[in-house]
């Protein structure tokens, strides 16, 4: 839809290589039908609306403003995006509370309505985050970005390329270890049919080991309909170590399409955590390249729907260098008339011996109308690998059920300790206890 495609003014138009970006963004986007492969099982018909509005950010503008009137204030709440008590004329006067209680310690970096507000805890040295915009006006991003998403296959990734704007650059030097996780807290609260195209860049160096936690966090009316569509890109370098956890709670008329990228080189490991629960239209989709030998990756993913929702979550791993390593388990919960769709893909090249590669879903229907579509998919050219890949979907045990009720325990509290139960397998595979916790707790 052309619609999509904004004609408005965006930051850096003179800056040729950008553009350049730009452009093959714009001729690669091309609306999925249901003749589009990758598409077939996620029909696109909440999108079939000409009235997105899309506001383009004027970052230079918000971080000059910020600074300048921070300098008049000294107010020690700016950093936690609480409401000021100095009663100074200050900038976050007029900033929404965005600071948000956890069960554990995090760096909150927050963005409101699809953009970045510019006002988050100190960091420690050798972990830097500035504007995607910053980065490309210094050069820092100008290796990474446009460089490696094939835009053809992921029609809404160059939807991302050509209205490229907003989002973050973050660089952790070689050998930093972040105790605390880096936080994005996506919050939204509009009534506007908001288009928001959000691009993060994460760069770890050599033997560098951080956590991210995305968390897609609804404050508005929950027939709020808007469209987050964001690209994250990850380049862990030798020996580097990335966890990527992921909330996404929209509001149940909202779209959400996501596509993670991840270039793991020797040694290196990216793991990842995805909880879908929120959004009309949800698609959370992961593509991974094991670049060199001992690469690992481990992609988890848990969904819970019902009303009319589809969630799809879909992951594309390649093998492309002898002895690496991946692992997938998925598992969901469907009721309703929803639809979950789960599409995952092992790639092994021909010399990439010594491989191994596992993929698993499993899913849970709690209606007759529910409905699941899956296609867990191998293509191995190499001889010397060790795959495996499964798809079963069930009924709550009835036995359990009417065990648990003659136990004293109402049907909807047996029905949810059962839920628990089934999605126990995946959670607990999330290493931090805390942030186990609060997934659970979230269920």
């Amino acid at each position: 839809m052309s619609e999509l495609l904004s004609d408005i003014a965006l930051f850096g138009e003179n800056i040729p290589w950008l553009e350049g970006i730009r452009s093959r963004g714009r001729n690669a986007f091309v609306m999925p039908t249901a003749k589009t492969e990758a598409w077939k099982y996620t029909k696109l018909h909440v999108l079939q609306r000409d009235d997105f509005v899309y506001a383009p950010s004027k970052f230079l503008e918000e971080l000059e403003g910020c600074a300048e009137e921070e300098c008049d204030c000294g107010c020690e709440h700016h950093h936690e995006n609480e409401e000021c008590t100095c009663g100074t004329h200050c900038h976050c006067a007029h900033r929404p509370k965005l600071y948000i209680d956890l069960p554990f310690d995090a760096y909150q970096i927050h963005f409101y309505n699809g953009k970045f507000m510019p006002l988050y805890p100190a960091l420690p040295v050798g972990v830097e985050v500035m504007t995607l915009m910053q980065a490309v006006v210094e050069g820092e991003v100008q290796n990474y970005l446009g460089k490696y998403i094939d835009l053809q296959s992921y029609p809404f990734a160059a939807l991302n390329t050509a209205m490229l704007e907003e989002g973050l650059f973050v660089k952790i030097d070689a050998g930093i270890s972040l105790k605390k996780p880096l936080m994005f807290i996506y919050h939204t609260q509009t009534e506007q049919h908001l288009l928001s195209n959000i691009h993060n860049v994460f760069v770890a160096g050599k033997g560098a080991n951080i956590s991210v936690i995305e968390y897609y966090y609804h404050i508005g009316d929950n027939k709020d309909c808007y469209f987050n569509n964001i690209v994250n890109e990850f380049y862990l370098s030798p020996q580097a170590n990335i966890t990527h956890y992921k909330f996404q709670n929209e509001a149940f008329k909202a779209i959400h399409i996501a596509l993670n990228y991840a270039r793991v080189r020797e040694n290196a490991f990216y793991k990842s955590f995805c909880l879908q629960k929120g959004a009309d239209l949800g698609r959370n989709e992961t593509k991974i390249d094991l670049l060199q030998e001992q690469a690992k990756s481990q992609v988890d993913a848990a969904y819970i729907m019902h009303g009319w929702a589809t969630i799809d979550t879909t992951t594309d791993v390649a093998h492309l260098s002898p002895q690496t390593i991946s692992d997938q388990l998925v598992k969901g919960v469907v009721g309703g008339q929803a639809k979950g769709v789960f599409q995952g893909k092992i790639s092994i090249v021909k010399d990439a011996q010594a491989t191994e590669g596992h993929q698993l879903h499993r899913a849970l229907l709690l209606s007759d109308t529910a409905e699941i579509d899956v296609k867990p998919e191998l293509e191995i050219y190499a001889d010397d690998v060790k795959c495996s890949h499964g798809a079963a979907c069930g009924e709550i045990d009835q036995d359990q059920l009417f065990y648990m009720r003659s136990r004293g325990i109402g049907e909807e509290e047996a029905k949810q300790i059962l839920i628990d139960a089934y999605l126990l397998e995946v959670i607990n595979r999330i290493d931090n206890e805390q942030i186990r916790e609060w997934i659970l707790s979230n269920v």
